[in-house]
C-alpha cells in the first residue's frame, strides 16, 4: 500500500482537475434543510468533508431507486427488445464514509452470486471511492461492534488521512493507483516522520461518541438460528411501523422488485424498483398467501438476514454499522439496542427469560 499527502489545495485542484475532464465527482454536501447528503459537485468548497453523516447512503449510486432493464416494442413480426447501457462514464466519490464504502462490498457478494448483475457492477468499475476516515461519531454508529472502525479501508480504493495540514493517502486498489498516477503534481510523498508520528490517529480525530464494544457475532447468529418463535420479535414488531424507511438508508439492504410497465398500448418499459421485507406485500404470492403476514415475521427477517441468513451464505454480516436505521426510524427503533438484547439472549439466556422492547 503506497503512501502520500495531498493539502487541502491540492484537493481542491485535483477536484477541479476531475470535472474539467469530464468526470463527475461526488461527495457528501448540505442540501436546502441542512441534511447531508452525496451529490455531484464542482468545486471543494461546496463539499462537507468530514461533517454530519449523509443521510442517505452511496448505495443508491450503483442501486437506484427505480432503473430501467429493457424497453419493449410489438411489432407484426414478434417484440423489439432494446438494451440499456451497462457502461457508464467515469465519476470519482469524495470523502465517502467508511462504512458506506465498506457495504458496498457486502452488496457485491449478492449481485455476484447466481447472477452477475451487469448494472450494478458497470456502475461499480466506474466509480472510484475516496474514502475519508471518521473524524467524528455519534451515539447512533456501531461499526466496531460489527467488526468494522472509523478507518476501515473496506472498499474503499483511497483512504484520505487528515492531519493538522494536510490529508495522508493510502492508495488501496488499483483504481487508487490510477487516480495518482493520472495526476502526479497533486500528490507528494509522505516523508516518514508524518507516517510514523503519533499524531496520525489510526481511528480518525475530533470529538465521538463512545464506540460500542465488538459484538459476540457468532453467539448471535447461533441464537438467531434456533429461536424462531421467541417472544421478542412480537415486542419488537409493537414498535415497528413496516415503513422501510431503514432499508431506504441502509448502505446493505438491496431487495428489489421487477415490474413491466406498459408506456402505450404496443411499448413499455422493465423496471428495477426498491423494496423492502418490512412490507406487507413484500412476499404476497400469486395464490394471496402471504408467508410473512404480519410485523413480527418481517422484523424477525430483517435481523435474521443481516444476522444469520446472509453471514450463512457468505460468512460475514450484512451490516457496516453506520446508524441510520436508528435516526431515521420515526418509531425510535434502535438496532444498536436490538443488538444489545440479542447478545444478552445469546450469551446469558438462563438469566434472561423477559425481553422489554
Amino acid at each position: 500500500m503506497r503512501t502520500s499527502t495531498i493539502s487541502h489545495e491540492q484537493l481542491a485542484a485535483l477536484l477541479a482537475d476531475l470535472v474539467a475532464a469530464g468526470t463527475t465527482v461526488i461527495a457528501p454536501t448540505r442540501a436546502e434543510r441542512g441534511h447531508v447528503d452525496y451529490r455531484p459537485v464542482s468545486s471543494l468548497a461546496e463539499v462537507d468533508l468530514g461533517g454530519a453523516m449523509p443521510r442517505r447512503s452511496l448505495k443508491e449510486l450503483f442501486l437506484p431507486p427505480t432503473e430501467p432493464l429493457l424497453a419493449w416494442q410489438y411489432r407484426q413480426d414478434g417484440v423489439e427488445i432494446s438494451e440499456v447501457a451497462t457502461a457508464f462514464p467515469p465519476r470519482v466519490v469524495l470523502g465517502a464514509r467508511p462504512c458506506d464504502a465498506a457495504g458496498l462490498v457486502a452488496v457485491d457478494r449478492v449481485m455476484d452470486w447466481d447472477y452477475h448483475d451487469q448494472l450494478w457492477f458497470g456502475r461499480r468499475a466506474a466509480t472510484t471511492i475516496v474514502s475519508l476516515v471518521c473524524s467524528a461519531v455519534d451515539s447512533s454508529c456501531f461499526c466496531r461492534a460489527v467488526g468494522l472502525a472509523p478507518d476501515t479501508t473496506r472498499g474503499a480504493d483511497i483512504l484520505l488521512r487528515p492531519t493538522a495540514s494536510s490529508f495522508l493517502v493510502e492508495v488501496i486498489t488499483e483504481k487508487g493507483e490510477a487516480l495518482v498516477a493520472a495526476h502526479p503534481n497533486r500528490f507528494k510523498s509522505a516523508p516518514e516522520p508524518l507516517v510514523s508520528q503519533d499524531t496520525v490517529d489510526r481511528a480518525g480525530s475530533g470529538p465521538r461518541a463512545p464506540s460500542p464494544a465488538p459484538l459476540p457475532l457468532p453467539e448471535i447468529r447461533s441464537w438467531l438460528e434456533t429461536h424462531f418463535e421467541h417472544p421478542i420479535w412480537k415486542e419488537l414488531a409493537l414498535r415497528c411501523h413496516g415503513c422501510g424507511a431503514c432499508a431506504a438508508v441502509c448502505p446493505t439492504c438491496h431487495c428489489f422488485d421487477i415490474v413491466d410497465e406498459t408506456e402505450g398500448v404496443t411499448h413499455g418499459t422493465r423496471r428495477r424498483n426498491w423494496d423492502t421485507c418490512q412490507t406487507g406485500r413484500f412476499t404476497i404470492h400469486a395464490s394471496g398467501h402471504n408467508p410473512r403476514a404480519d410485523q413480527t415475521a418481517r422484523i424477525r427477517q430483517r435481523v435474521m438476514h443481516k444476522f444469520a441468513i446472509y453471514p450463512a451464505k457468505f460468512g460475514e454480516t450484512l451490516c457496516s454499522g453506520c446508524g441510520r436505521c436508528a435516526r431515521e426510524c420515526p418509531a425510535g427503533m434502535d438496532l444498536p439496542e436490538i443488538l444489545a438484547l440479542l447478545t444478552t439472549l445469546a450469551t446469558a439466556p438462563a438469566q434472561r427469560t423477559e425481553v422489554v422492547a
